[in-house]
């Protein structure tokens, strides 16, 4: 049934500005761990005579955003009133950029190569967050005058996975340029999707419904699956009508969407030019001064990664941590393609709770290189190590250098075969049953605390037995 139809997805993405203070007031823009509405002032409330002032630091990083987007950076740009009455914004409106917004058409390129167009990126403040006990609500304004940088894409996505791969890259985007902390438990992201549905090739988009507050990447792609589904079977019903453009929301727990309100269009919120904010005007030179301390974003470090050979998918799970993408590249810098595979292979593969130092990744991936150590070894000692402690000093501390001297190895080769466990096995190797071989192997191991070089065991083995 689903081959029928064709998913149209939009995403806009609420970014919560890394900034210490709020976007119009001097206000601790980190609540938390404070209590609630503790973090206002009088300007978020909006308190007469009260006049903000915006936020210089916001606006250089919407700056970085823009860039990390491939966007237009408008050198002019101006604040406008959105008016709407919610408990959690006294103000009675909210102070955002509609006609003129700071960031221009973009584009984000997914993991898997598809584009998806940005339309624009808008500077904004937060309203606060209302929690609700059943025929009662409580609000706290500690969020409200939060600067945000609402990032809208155009309507290019056409799947739940390209939905999930967009907010991912995104977040790396965001992430990596040092535009936000990236939090998503904490709502540093927070992603709404709109979805409609129409018959493959249509040229008219079915109705759009809104999935608002996602803060998860498989929400987004759970949520956009969901909505999928229901819209289709309502147009297979014959019920195409009652498809309404709504907000709806998402319930992690149930898989399922669930209608809150009509959705509003602009016209509904009066948009006014702010006459509180002068309009903002970036000169040519202070753009290119942001610019010019960009940190590496996620497409130089794949560029990089690539170029040395690591798979696509080993790339991908790296981009996932910032600071292990930087300890690759540093230990690219100072080794060959070989040695920067197996770190790769490590940062993909072993949670650390304190990574280590490029310097002791080097030496580690060397001395696997040269058998002083194993692969199984290395990996315990990735998530051991400490300050000041070279591989080398831990792997002796930890007794994990292997067994290279080929006459303490056949002693316990002599040993093991002499042993009566091994007899059945050392027969059957001789017998041509080449399978007891892993056994004998894995006895040699156990003599020799682990210590002992497989690799130069099994040929030293085989030597013996012919």
């Amino acid at each position: 049934m689903s081959g029928k139809y064709e998913m149209t997805v939009g995403i806009e993405c609420h970014v919560q500005l890394a900034t210490r203070t709020k976007l119009f007031s001097a206000v601790d823009n980190d609540a938390r761990e404070k209590e609630p509405n503790a973090c206002v002032s009088p300007v978020d409330y909006a308190l007469p005579g009260m006049l903000p002032l915006l936020n210089a630091r916001a606006v250089e990083l919407a700056v970085r955003a823009g860039y990390a987007l491939g966007a237009k950076i408008n050198q002019r740009s101006h604040f406008d009133r959105k008016h709407y009455f919610y408990p959690d914004l006294p103000k009675g409106y909210q102070t955002s950029q509609f006609y003129k917004p700071i960031i221009g058409e973009g584009k984000v390129v997914l993991a898997n190569g598809h584009e998806v167009r940005v339309e624009h990126a808008h500077l904004e403040e937060d309203a606060g967050k209302l929690t609700h006990f059943g025929d009662y609500s409580l609000v706290d304004l500690n969020r409200a005058g939060t600067p945000l940088l609402e990032i809208v894409s155009m309507p290019d996505i056409h799947s739940a996975e390209d939905a999930r791969l967009y907010a991912e890259e995104l977040w790396r985007l965001m992430t990596y340029a040092g535009v936000s902390y990236g939090d998503l438990y904490h709502g540093n992201m927070r992603f709404d999707v709109n979805i409609s549905v129409a018959p493959v090739g249509a040229k008219k988009l079915g109705t759009r419904v809104e999935i608002k507050n996602l803060n998860s990447f498989r929400s987004v792609e759970r949520a956009a699956a969901y909505e999928f589904g229901r819209q289709t079977e309502l147009i297979e019903a014959g019920r195409g009508g009652e498809i309404r453009q709504e907000t709806r929301g998402w319930s992690d727990a149930t898989g399922k969407t669930t209608a809150q309100r009509s959705k509003e269009q602009a016209q509904d919120y009066r948009y006014m030019p702010d006459p509180d904010v002068p309009p903002l005007n970036l000169a040519e030179e202070y753009i290119a001064g942001v610019l010019a301390e960009m940190p590496k974003l996620p497409e130089d470090y794949r560029a990089a990664f690539r170029e040395a050979g690591v798979p696509s998918e080993i790339v991908e799970l790296i981009l996932d941590r910032q600071s292990y993408a930087e300890l690759l590249m540093a230990v690219l810098e100072e080794s060959d393609a070989a040695t920067g595979k197996i770190v790769a292979n490590w940062l993909a593969s072993v949670v650390m709770d304190e990574a280590p130092t490029a310097e002791q990744l080097l030496e580690l991936a060397k001395m696997v290189q040269g058998s002083e150590v194993s692969q199984t070894a290395a990996k315990e000692l990735l998530v051991n190590f400490s300050d000041g402690k070279t591989a080398r000093e831990l792997a002796k501390e930890m007794n994990l250098l292997q067994e290279n001297d080929d006459a303490a190895l056949e002693k316990i080769i002599d040993g093991v075969m002499a042993s009566p466990a091994a007899a059945a096995a050392v027969a059957d190797v001789r017998a041509g049953e080449m399978k007891a071989v892993g056994f004998l192997i894995g006895l040699i191991m156990k003599e020799s605390g682990g210590k002992a070089n497989p690799a130069r065991a099994r040929e030293l083995l085989l030597k013996k037995l012919g």
